[in-house]
C-alpha cells in the first residue's frame, strides 16, 4: 500500500515542488492530495501546472481549487480584471501564461475547471483549501464559495482552548464531522511558523511558499513531513508574493 501525501500551496514554485518530491521520495503507489493555489506568486504558475497535468497520467492525483487559480480561471475564461489578485500574485502569473500556446492554455482551463472542491477519504478526513461555516458539514455547506475563501476554521481552532473537550457543550459542531481536516489557504507565516501545524484536528500545511517558507508534503498516517528549501532562496530574482 502507497502512502496518502498532502501537499501545501504551490504559487507557482514549481522547483520546490520537484525538490520536495524528491526528498519525499515520491513513488506511483502514494496518493498525492494538493490543496489548492497552484498560481500567482513565483514565475513557473504556467510550467508549474504543465507539471501537475502530466503528474496526474502517471500518479494518483487529487487537485483541490484553491482562491487563487478561481480567481485565474476567471481572468482566462472571461479576462475579468480584479485589482487586488494582480497585486497578490496575479501579474506574475499572467506573464508566465503569455508564453503559451492557445492550444496549451485550452489545455490548462480544462485542468483548473476540473478542480474538486474538497476530497473525503474513505477514514473520513476532509482535505479543502480553506474550509466551511456549516456546523454539519461541507455537504450541506450553501456557500460553496467558502471552501476556498474561508478563514473562520483556522482562526476558530487558533482561538480554541486546547484543553477543551469534545464532550464538551462548547466544543464546536462543525470540527466533530470529521476524523480529521487538512486546509492551507493561511499562511503559518501568520503565527510565525514554518512548519506543519495542528490546532484540535485541524492540520494547516501551507507554510508560506508563495512569500519566504518553504512547500510541505506530509503523511497523513505518519505525519511525517519533508521540505524543500524556502522558495525564495530557489527563486532569488524574483519577490513572489513578497
Amino acid at each position: 500500500m502507497g502512502r496518502t501525501l498532502v501537499i501545501g500551496d504551490t504559487h507557482g514554485a514549481l522547483k520546490a515542488l520537484q525538490q520536495v518530491l524528491k526528498k519525499a521520495q515520491v513513488t506511483k503507489d502514494d496518493t498525492l492530495i494538493f490543496l489548492g493555489d497552484y498560481v500567482d506568486g513565483w514565475s513557473d504558475a504556467a510550467n508549474l501546472v504543465s507539471f501537475l497535468i502530466n503528474l496526474k497520467t502517471t500518479h494518483n492525483c487529487i487537485f483541490i481549487k484553491g482562491n487563487h487559480d478561481e480567481l485565474f480561471l476567471d481572468w482566462l475564461q472571461n479576462e475579468k480584471d480584479n485589482p487586488q489578485w494582480l497585486l497578490h500574485g496575479g501579474q506574475a502569473t499572467i506573464d508566465a501564461y503569455s508564453k503559451l500556446t492557445k492550444e496549451e492554455i485550452a489545455i490548462h482551463i480544462n485542468f483548473l475547471s476540473e478542480l474538486e472542491n474538497y476530497y473525503l477519504d474513505t477514514e473520513n478526513r476532509l482535505f479543502i483549501h480553506a474550509g466551511f461555516t456549516n456546523e454539519n458539514g461541507v455537504e450541506k455547506e450553501v456557500f460553496t464559495k467558502l471552501f476556498y475563501w474561508d478563514r473562520t476554521l483556522w482562526e476558530m481552532v487558533l482561538a480554541m482552548d486546547e484543553n477543551l473537550s469534545e464532550n464538551s457543550l462548547l466544543y464546536p459542531k462543525r470540527l466533530k464531522q470529521y476524523k480529521e481536516i487538512y486546509i492551507g489557504h493561511t499562511v503559518l507565516s501568520r503565527i510565525e511558523k514554518d512548519t506543519p501545524q495542528k490546532r484540535a484536528n485541524v492540520w494547516n500545511i501551507d507554510t508560506s511558499a508563495a512569500f519566504k517558507g518553504p512547500l510541505t508534503i506530509l503523511d497523513v498516517n505518519s505525519k511525517e513531513y519533508w521540505q524543500s528549501d524556502p522558495a525564495i532562496e530557489l527563486y532569488p530574482n524574483e519577490k513572489g508574493r513578497n
